[in-house]
């Protein structure tokens, strides 16, 4: 039996705050594990690129993973931290790194 649909009409305010609070906080753990999937598809040490904003390509190796996000060391020095989603191998014919086929998340009460 589905659960029934949530009448916000008929929650008081305390009911109405402490549900954004767990809405909000459901949305956040939902990306993080997103980041995590997509940061599971590189390791250190691979060859990516991405293209913030207008400037065209960056290429660079990953060095770091962090909590939602990877670090990446540019040809020319600079250190970038980019979210994993962003990121695309640097040469398209390397062979894929172990990790997940595609980034489709399952997670409990989905």
């Amino acid at each position: 039996m589905p659960d029934a649909p949530i009448d916000i009409d008929r929650l008081t305010e305390a009911e109405l705050i402490d549900l954004n609070h767990r809405v909000v906080e459901r949305l956040r753990f939902i990306r993080q594990a997103r980041a995590h999937v997509a940061m599971l598809r590189f390791r250190i040490g691979d060859r990516v690129t991405f293209e913030p904003d207008l400037r065209g390509p960056i290429h660079g190796i990953i060095v770091r993973y962090n909590k939602k996000s990877v670090s990446v060391l540019t040809e020319d020095g600079q250190r970038w931290t980019v979210a994993p989603g962003l990121l695309r191998r640097a040469d398209d014919g390397a062979r894929e790194s172990s990790g997940p086929d595609n980034d489709t998340l399952l997670l409990p009460g989905s």
